[in-house]
């Protein structure tokens, strides 16, 4: 129900855009979580999707945008100034609660999209 592209690799300091597009049902909230290699997964940025509220992890807030079409369902993560500590493989994760910055509160997710920062 959820599917990611826009990933891959760039040099430090680079950008990309990561989007997901979510079919079959409109969710509240839709966001973004990451796991580096050797590390647990972690809240990157999310979005309310009735009113556009976002909210970011300290270690992306003025780098990354998270941002939504709402006729395509589809929610992108904006990433500039990109740092060989952003390298994870990112996930798309929805819910049909308010936003949370937990992992385990989110029961759909995507199969998740590498980004490699190469310094």
């Amino acid at each position: 129900q959820l599917g990611e592209s826009g990933g891959g690799l760039v040099q430090a300091g680079g950008s990309l855009r990561l989007s997901c597009a979510a079919s079959g049902r409109t969710f509240e909230t839709m966001g973004w979580f990451r796991q580096p290699p050797g590390k647990e997964r972690e809240f990157v940025a999310t979005m309310r999707w009735s009113i556009g509220s976002t909210y970011y992890a300290d270690s992306v807030k003025g780098r990354f945008t998270i941002s939504r079409d709402s006729d395509k369902n589809t929610v992108y993560l904006q990433m500039h100034g990109l740092k060989s500590e952003d390298t994870a493989v990112y996930y798309c994760a929805a819910e049909f609660g308010t936003p949370s910055l937990v992992n385990r509160d989110y029961p759909f997710w995507g199969q998740g999209t590498q980004v490699t920062v190469s310094t």
